[in-house]
């Protein structure tokens, strides 16, 4: 309760809340079907494979997957390049691990994180940009049943 994220977390809402599980993103201790939906803000980005964690989190889902996704241009990966969906494809397929905390694997901006989408026929029913809440990334909300 006293990382740096509970202390952001008492910074923006005056509260902190306990974590229930605690479990690797791209292999979680969940039936099919678990949640009605599943929401990651700035997590997909921290992921070696975010394909593989993006299976997951759909697999646990009953209705939508939703993410919000930083964009680098208001977030410290200012200037990086943008992550193709062939570089994701390379590292899903030769099973890379790993998850960077405070390290951004994968960058997007909303348009390159629809492509991605499109590319892997995954169903967005919807997205926002830039997000409701800080500002500093996108939305995008993805049908789990698909």
């Amino acid at each position: 309760m006293d990382t740096i994220y509970k202390q952001e977390e008492w910074r923006l809402s005056g509260r902190k809340r306990p974590v229930d599980v605690v479990a690797p993103g791209e292999d979680l201790p969940f039936a099919d079907d678990a949640f009605d939906f599943v929401f990651a803000s700035h997590v997909i980005e921290h992921f070696a494979d975010p394909i593989c964690a993006l299976q997951e989190w759909k697999r646990v889902a009953r209705k939508y997957v939703i993410l919000v996704v930083p964009h680098p241009d208001r977030t410290f990966d200012r200037g990086r390049d943008l992550t193709t969906t062939a570089e994701l494809l390379l590292r899903h397929e030769g099973g890379a691990t790993g998850e960077g905390e405070g390290h951004h694997w994968s960058v997007w901006t909303h348009e390159s994180f629809l492509d991605f989408c499109r590319d892997l026929d995954v169903d967005v029913v919807d997205s926002l940009e830039p997000d409701d809440k800080v500002g500093n990334g996108f939305m995008v909300v993805i049908d789990a049943g698909r």
